[in-house]
């Protein structure tokens, strides 16, 4: 046999389910990995590292083509940090547009709530009615 890792071994050692490992294989996120006789992958331990990478900047809210550009630039370069550093200014102002939507999103439940509070036991909950007819809530 092969030295490297199973499949089973390297989404342990990654902390992710081993569907995730052929998803990221299957999108070019992972290289594809050698088989071994029997046909099963090997996967070598740059591809743990991959993996955590990928997983971090998951977490970090990046997306997968994001990913794939960062991926890119861990190639050594005089520019890649300035480069990376770009794409996470980029990405700072993305999750703050997000927080301003959700911020919207918030006090439009908020009034939602209040408003349903203060309903007489006769009249349709305005929650309800709102998501029916609102429209625009912002």
């Amino acid at each position: 046999m092969m030295e490297g890792l199973t499949i089973g071994q390297l989404a342990k050692q990654a902390r992710v389910n081993r569907e995730t490992v052929r998803y990221y294989e299957r999108r070019r996120l992972l290289r594809r990995p050698l088989r071994s006789i029997a046909g099963y992958r090997v996967f070598s331990s740059e591809a743990v590292q991959r993996l955590r990478f990928i997983r971090h900047a998951k977490l970090l809210g990046f997306s997968l083509e994001e990913i794939r550009e960062l991926l890119a630039l861990r190639v050594r370069s005089i520019d890649t940090c300035g480069r990376v550093r770009d794409r996470t200014q980029s990405k700072i102002a993305d999750i703050g547009r997000k927080i301003e939507a959700l911020e919207q999103i918030k006090r439009a439940l908020t009034e939602l709530a209040a408003a349903c509070s203060h309903r007489r036991k006769t009249e349709e909950c305005p929650i309800l009615d709102c998501l029916e007819d609102c429209g625009d809530l912002r």
